[in-house]
Protein backbone atom coordinates (compact mmCIF):
# COMPACT_ATOMS: atom_id res chain seq x y z
CA UNK A 1 0.00 0.00 0.00
CA UNK A 2 0.64 3.72 -0.52
CA UNK A 3 1.37 5.46 2.72
CA UNK A 4 2.92 9.06 3.93
CA UNK A 5 5.70 8.46 6.22
CA UNK A 6 8.66 9.56 7.98
CA UNK A 7 12.03 8.63 9.26
CA UNK A 8 12.80 11.20 11.87
CA UNK A 9 10.70 13.95 13.66
CA UNK A 10 10.72 17.32 11.77
CA UNK A 11 8.89 19.85 9.92
CA UNK A 12 6.07 18.77 7.28
CA UNK A 13 9.44 18.20 4.75
CA UNK A 14 10.29 14.94 6.56
CA UNK A 15 7.06 12.60 5.47
CA UNK A 16 7.56 10.71 2.34
CA UNK A 17 4.53 9.05 -0.12
CA UNK A 18 6.35 5.40 -0.42
CA UNK A 19 5.18 1.91 -0.36
CA UNK A 20 4.76 0.30 2.75
CA UNK A 21 3.41 -3.14 3.47
CA UNK A 22 -0.05 -3.83 3.92
CA UNK A 23 -0.86 -3.94 8.02
CA UNK A 24 -2.48 -7.17 8.81
CA UNK A 25 -5.26 -7.00 11.63
CA UNK A 26 -4.72 -8.59 15.06
CA UNK A 27 -7.12 -10.10 17.41
CA UNK A 28 -9.79 -7.66 18.46
CA UNK A 29 -8.78 -5.55 15.50
CA UNK A 30 -10.37 -4.70 12.39
CA UNK A 31 -8.71 -3.81 8.85
CA UNK A 32 -9.93 -0.54 6.93
CA UNK A 33 -9.84 0.48 3.64
CA UNK A 34 -9.28 4.43 4.15
CA UNK A 35 -11.41 6.98 2.76
CA UNK A 36 -10.60 10.15 4.52
CA UNK A 37 -8.49 11.00 6.89
CA UNK A 38 -9.41 14.02 9.22
CA UNK A 39 -6.12 15.32 9.98
CA UNK A 40 -5.54 15.95 14.02
CA UNK A 41 -3.36 18.18 15.56
CA UNK A 42 -1.92 15.50 17.64
CA UNK A 43 -0.21 14.32 13.99
CA UNK A 44 1.62 17.30 14.04
CA UNK A 45 2.61 17.00 17.59
CA UNK A 46 3.31 13.21 16.88
CA UNK A 47 5.52 13.86 13.77
CA UNK A 48 7.80 16.37 15.48
CA UNK A 49 8.63 14.93 18.66
CA UNK A 50 7.34 11.68 19.65
CA UNK A 51 9.98 8.82 20.00
CA UNK A 52 10.23 6.58 16.71
CA UNK A 53 9.93 2.86 18.06
CA UNK A 54 10.45 1.66 14.15
CA UNK A 55 10.81 3.15 10.69
CA UNK A 56 9.17 3.64 8.24
CA UNK A 57 6.27 5.28 11.17
CA UNK A 58 3.25 6.04 9.34
CA UNK A 59 1.54 8.89 11.93
CA UNK A 60 -2.28 9.46 11.93
CA UNK A 61 -4.61 9.01 14.84
CA UNK A 62 -8.54 9.06 12.94
CA UNK A 63 -9.71 7.98 9.43
CA UNK A 64 -13.22 6.25 7.87
CA UNK A 65 -13.31 3.94 5.64
CA UNK A 66 -14.94 0.52 4.75
CA UNK A 67 -13.94 -2.87 6.88
CA UNK A 68 -11.82 -5.03 4.52
CA UNK A 69 -10.78 -7.71 6.60
CA UNK A 70 -11.52 -9.00 10.43
CA UNK A 71 -8.83 -9.81 13.28
CA UNK A 72 -9.97 -13.22 15.40
CA UNK A 73 -12.46 -12.82 17.40
CA UNK A 74 -14.14 -9.34 16.27
CA UNK A 75 -18.09 -10.28 16.23
CA UNK A 76 -19.12 -6.36 16.51
CA UNK A 77 -18.32 -5.38 12.65
CA UNK A 78 -18.54 -6.99 9.66
CA UNK A 79 -17.12 -7.05 6.34
CA UNK A 80 -18.19 -4.25 4.05
CA UNK A 81 -19.51 -1.97 6.81
CA UNK A 82 -18.92 1.33 6.71
CA UNK A 83 -17.07 3.01 9.74
CA UNK A 84 -14.81 5.73 11.62
CA UNK A 85 -11.93 4.85 13.88
CA UNK A 86 -9.37 6.49 16.20
CA UNK A 87 -6.09 4.28 16.21
CA UNK A 88 -2.97 5.45 17.94
CA UNK A 89 -1.25 5.86 14.55
CA UNK A 90 -1.10 4.94 11.22
CA UNK A 91 -4.02 6.73 9.28
CA UNK A 92 -2.04 8.40 6.87
CA UNK A 93 -2.37 5.21 4.73
CA UNK A 94 -4.41 3.48 1.90
CA UNK A 95 -5.03 1.02 4.65
CA UNK A 96 -5.33 1.36 8.09
CA UNK A 97 -5.38 -0.64 11.45
CA UNK A 98 -7.86 -0.37 14.58
CA UNK A 99 -9.28 -1.45 17.51
CA UNK A 100 -12.75 -2.82 17.07
CA UNK A 101 -14.09 -1.12 19.94
CA UNK A 102 -12.91 2.63 18.44
CA UNK A 103 -14.53 1.84 15.09
CA UNK A 104 -17.89 3.53 14.83
CA UNK A 105 -20.59 2.81 12.14
CA UNK A 106 -21.04 5.28 10.06
CA UNK A 107 -25.14 5.68 8.90
CA UNK A 108 -25.25 5.13 5.08
CA UNK A 109 -26.61 8.85 5.12
CA UNK A 110 -23.16 10.36 5.95
CA UNK A 111 -20.76 10.90 3.67
CA UNK A 112 -17.32 9.14 4.80
CA UNK A 113 -15.58 12.48 4.54
CA UNK A 114 -17.50 13.90 7.05
CA UNK A 115 -17.20 11.20 9.20
CA UNK A 116 -13.58 10.98 9.23
CA UNK A 117 -14.11 14.67 11.49
CA UNK A 118 -16.24 13.12 14.32
CA UNK A 119 -15.00 11.28 17.10
CA UNK A 120 -12.04 13.00 18.34
CA UNK A 121 -13.16 16.63 17.13
CA UNK A 122 -16.38 16.81 19.04
CA UNK A 123 -15.81 13.86 21.43
CA UNK A 124 -12.69 15.63 22.75
CA UNK A 125 -15.17 19.32 22.46
CA UNK A 126 -18.03 17.71 24.31
CA UNK A 127 -15.30 15.94 27.48
CA UNK A 128 -13.96 19.31 27.56
CA UNK A 129 -17.08 21.30 28.18
CA UNK A 130 -19.27 18.41 30.32
CA UNK A 131 -17.00 16.00 31.75
CA UNK A 132 -14.30 18.04 32.66
CA UNK A 133 -15.88 21.52 32.12
CA UNK A 134 -18.97 20.32 34.09
CA UNK A 135 -20.70 23.42 31.67
CA UNK A 136 -24.32 24.32 32.85
CA UNK A 137 -27.21 26.20 30.94
CA UNK A 138 -26.92 29.66 31.41
CA UNK A 139 -23.16 29.51 31.92
CA UNK A 140 -20.64 31.28 29.73
CA UNK A 141 -17.80 29.45 28.09
CA UNK A 142 -14.45 31.09 26.46
CA UNK A 143 -12.90 28.59 23.16
CA UNK A 144 -9.08 29.84 22.38
CA UNK A 145 -8.41 28.64 18.29
CA UNK A 146 -12.19 28.23 17.93
CA UNK A 147 -11.82 28.37 14.01
CA UNK A 148 -10.30 24.50 14.74
CA UNK A 149 -11.56 21.41 14.42
CA UNK A 150 -11.75 21.15 18.16
CA UNK A 151 -12.72 24.86 18.83
CA UNK A 152 -15.72 24.81 15.88
CA UNK A 153 -17.13 21.38 17.56
CA UNK A 154 -17.09 23.37 21.19
CA UNK A 155 -18.90 26.43 19.74
CA UNK A 156 -21.62 24.10 18.70
CA UNK A 157 -22.16 22.03 21.44
CA UNK A 158 -22.28 24.56 24.05
CA UNK A 159 -24.42 26.67 22.17
CA UNK A 160 -26.69 23.84 22.09
CA UNK A 161 -26.39 23.20 25.77
CA UNK A 162 -27.67 26.75 26.81
CA UNK A 163 -24.30 28.85 27.31
CA UNK A 164 -23.40 31.62 26.24
CA UNK A 165 -19.94 31.30 23.88
CA UNK A 166 -16.99 33.30 23.46
CA UNK A 167 -14.30 32.76 20.86
CA UNK A 168 -10.99 33.36 19.80
CA UNK A 169 -9.27 33.50 16.43
CA UNK A 170 -6.78 35.20 14.14
CA UNK A 171 -8.68 36.68 11.14
CA UNK A 172 -12.28 38.52 11.11
CA UNK A 173 -13.29 36.56 8.54
CA UNK A 174 -13.24 33.04 10.52
CA UNK A 175 -14.94 35.43 13.22
CA UNK A 176 -17.52 36.21 10.73
CA UNK A 177 -18.09 32.69 9.99
CA UNK A 178 -18.01 31.43 13.48
CA UNK A 179 -21.17 33.55 14.04
CA UNK A 180 -23.07 31.20 12.20
CA UNK A 181 -22.13 27.86 14.37
CA UNK A 182 -23.58 29.56 17.38
CA UNK A 183 -21.03 31.71 18.52
CA UNK A 184 -22.20 34.69 20.79
CA UNK A 185 -19.03 36.89 20.94
CA UNK A 186 -16.05 36.77 18.68
CA UNK A 187 -12.18 38.24 19.78
CA UNK A 188 -9.39 38.71 17.60
CA UNK A 189 -6.62 37.55 19.20
CA UNK A 190 -4.11 39.63 17.10
CA UNK A 191 -5.65 42.59 17.69
CA UNK A 192 -7.39 42.96 20.87
CA UNK A 193 -6.71 41.70 24.52
CA UNK A 194 -8.55 38.56 25.36
CA UNK A 195 -8.70 39.10 28.92
CA UNK A 196 -9.68 42.44 29.06
CA UNK A 197 -12.36 41.68 26.30
CA UNK A 198 -13.79 38.65 28.18
CA UNK A 199 -13.83 40.96 31.33
CA UNK A 200 -16.14 43.83 28.93
CA UNK A 201 -18.27 40.67 28.07
CA UNK A 202 -18.53 39.48 31.39
CA UNK A 203 -19.25 42.60 33.27
CA UNK A 204 -15.88 41.74 35.54
CA UNK A 205 -16.93 38.57 36.32
CA UNK A 206 -15.26 35.89 33.48
CA UNK A 207 -16.08 32.82 32.27
CA UNK A 208 -16.89 29.76 34.12
CA UNK A 209 -15.16 27.17 31.51
CA UNK A 210 -12.59 27.65 29.02
CA UNK A 211 -11.88 25.15 26.12
CA UNK A 212 -7.30 25.86 25.22
CA UNK A 213 -6.67 24.18 22.59
CA UNK A 214 -3.36 26.77 22.16
CA UNK A 215 -1.94 25.98 25.73
CA UNK A 216 1.80 28.34 26.30
CA UNK A 217 1.24 32.28 26.93
CA UNK A 218 -2.50 31.21 25.48
CA UNK A 219 -3.23 29.12 28.69
CA UNK A 220 -1.82 32.07 30.90
CA UNK A 221 -4.39 34.22 29.87
CA UNK A 222 -7.64 31.88 29.74
CA UNK A 223 -6.65 31.45 33.89
CA UNK A 224 -6.97 35.16 33.99
CA UNK A 225 -10.24 35.31 32.14
CA UNK A 226 -11.71 32.82 34.89
CA UNK A 227 -14.36 33.62 37.06
CA UNK A 228 -14.29 32.34 40.36
CA UNK A 229 -14.54 28.44 40.66
CA UNK A 230 -14.27 28.38 37.07
CA UNK A 231 -12.88 25.60 34.59
CA UNK A 232 -10.48 24.76 32.46
CA UNK A 233 -10.28 21.99 29.70
CA UNK A 234 -6.50 22.48 28.61
CA UNK A 235 -6.16 20.10 25.11
CA UNK A 236 -3.35 20.98 23.38
CA UNK A 237 0.18 22.23 22.69
CA UNK A 238 -1.19 24.11 19.28
CA UNK A 239 1.51 27.01 20.53
CA UNK A 240 4.31 24.76 20.93
CA UNK A 241 5.44 26.67 23.96
CA UNK A 242 6.54 25.38 27.26
CA UNK A 243 4.02 26.45 29.78
CA UNK A 244 3.94 28.92 31.84
CA UNK A 245 4.81 29.00 35.31
CA UNK A 246 2.04 30.99 36.48
CA UNK A 247 -0.93 29.79 37.14
CA UNK A 248 -1.17 30.67 40.76
CA UNK A 249 -4.51 32.51 40.18
CA UNK A 250 -6.23 29.50 39.87
CA UNK A 251 -5.34 29.08 43.61
CA UNK A 252 -7.13 32.33 44.91
CA UNK A 253 -10.02 31.97 42.18
CA UNK A 254 -10.65 28.70 43.64
CA UNK A 255 -10.54 27.77 39.88
CA UNK A 256 -8.99 24.49 38.66
CA UNK A 257 -7.46 22.78 35.53
CA UNK A 258 -8.00 19.84 33.57
CA UNK A 259 -6.11 17.99 30.78
CA UNK A 260 -8.06 16.64 28.39
CA UNK A 261 -7.11 13.63 26.07
CA UNK A 262 -9.43 12.09 24.58
CA UNK A 263 -8.15 8.80 23.39
CA UNK A 264 -7.21 8.30 26.71
CA UNK A 265 -11.14 7.99 27.86
CA UNK A 266 -11.77 5.84 24.96
CA UNK A 267 -8.92 3.09 26.47
CA UNK A 268 -9.95 3.71 30.15
CA UNK A 269 -13.92 4.48 29.81
CA UNK A 270 -14.86 2.67 26.04
CA UNK A 271 -18.64 2.05 28.37
CA UNK A 272 -18.64 5.96 28.90
CA UNK A 273 -17.27 7.24 25.38
CA UNK A 274 -18.54 4.54 23.12
CA UNK A 275 -21.84 5.73 23.44
CA UNK A 276 -21.22 9.49 23.69
CA UNK A 277 -19.35 9.16 19.74
CA UNK A 278 -22.16 6.85 18.64
CA UNK A 279 -24.43 9.65 19.63
CA UNK A 280 -22.20 12.80 18.50
CA UNK A 281 -22.12 10.37 15.04
CA UNK A 282 -26.04 10.41 14.82
CA UNK A 283 -26.21 14.07 15.63
CA UNK A 284 -24.08 14.96 12.69
CA UNK A 285 -25.94 12.53 10.55
CA UNK A 286 -29.44 14.79 11.75
CA UNK A 287 -28.08 17.60 10.71
CA UNK A 288 -28.03 18.80 14.72
CA UNK A 289 -24.36 19.40 14.41
CA UNK A 290 -22.09 20.33 11.44
CA UNK A 291 -18.54 19.12 10.37
CA UNK A 292 -16.91 21.44 8.97
CA UNK A 293 -14.39 20.99 6.40
CA UNK A 294 -11.54 23.41 5.26
CA UNK A 295 -9.86 21.19 2.36
CA UNK A 296 -8.88 18.37 0.73
CA UNK A 297 -5.22 17.39 -0.17
CA UNK A 298 -4.57 13.90 -1.79
CA UNK A 299 -2.66 11.28 0.84
CA UNK A 300 0.98 11.98 -1.30
CA UNK A 301 0.29 15.75 -0.35
CA UNK A 302 0.57 14.95 3.15
CA UNK A 303 3.31 17.47 4.05
CA UNK A 304 1.43 20.60 2.42
CA UNK A 305 -1.83 19.53 4.34
CA UNK A 306 0.23 19.64 7.60
CA UNK A 307 2.06 22.90 6.77
CA UNK A 308 -1.88 24.29 5.78
CA UNK A 309 -2.59 23.62 9.30
CA UNK A 310 0.57 24.71 10.81
CA UNK A 311 0.16 28.07 8.93
CA UNK A 312 -3.04 28.58 10.91
CA UNK A 313 -5.13 29.95 8.08
CA UNK A 314 -7.46 26.82 8.29
CA UNK A 315 -11.12 26.87 9.39
CA UNK A 316 -12.24 23.44 10.11
CA UNK A 317 -10.83 20.32 9.50
CA UNK A 318 -8.46 19.43 6.72
CA UNK A 319 -8.20 16.13 5.38
CA UNK A 320 -6.07 13.48 3.58
CA UNK A 321 -7.63 11.34 0.84
CA UNK A 322 -5.71 8.05 -0.67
Amino acid sequence: MKAAVYYENGGPEVLRYEDVPDPQPGPGEVLLRVAAVGVQGGDLLHRQLAPLKSTPHVVGYQASGTVVALGEGVTSLAEGDRVVAFMQSGSHAELAVAQAGNAYRVPENLDLKLAAGIPVEFGTADDCLFEFGRLQAGETVLVQAAAGGVGLAAVQLAKAAGATVIGTASQPDKLERLAGYGLDHAINYRTEDVVTRVMELTGGRGVDVVVDPVGGRTLEGSVAALAYRGRISWVGQAGREAQPPNIGPLMFKNASINGVYFGGEMAHNPARTRPLVEGLIARVASGELTVVLDEEFPLERAGDAHRHIEGRTAFGRVLLVP
